[in-house]
């Protein structure tokens, strides 16, 4: 089992910072990779960020420019979203996928923490 918890989301106002954390516990070892999504009011849940065990990042070509994960994946995540817009307010969710040992092989499992809102308003 991985517990996620993040943290770090607030009001911010449009064209500022926020950097949004990951904590990391439990079997991490078992980690295959992780990512950083975001779920507005009324729609679908989209990813923005995810990092490999090996720390290298991938970027979905919707999130290029503005969105940077970085971090450790055994121990703390980070989310840095520059020049925030109003329809950037959403809550965040740090996410896991886990490559877990059995008998048979390997079962993939997946993991979420509980989210942290973010809302961008003067």
């Amino acid at each position: 089992q991985v517990q996620l918890v993040e943290s770090g989301g607030g009001l911010v106002q449009p064209g500022g910072s926020v950097r949004l954390s990951c904590a990391v516990s439990g079997s991490t070892e078992t980690i295959n990779f992780m990512a950083w999504y975001r779920q507005a009011p009324g729609k679908k849940r989209d990813i923005l960020a995810s990092m490999a065990i090996s720390g290298r990042a991938n970027y979905p070509d919707s999130a290029k420019g503005r969105f940077t994960i970085s971090g450790d994946v055994t121990k703390t995540v980070y989310l840095q979203v520059d020049n925030l817009k109003p329809e950037d307010t959403a809550v965040y969710y740090c996410f896991a996928n886990l490559l877990i040992h059995t008998p048979s092989g390997f079962t993939s499992q997946d993991t979420w923490g509980q989210g942290t809102q973010v809302t961008v308003s003067s």
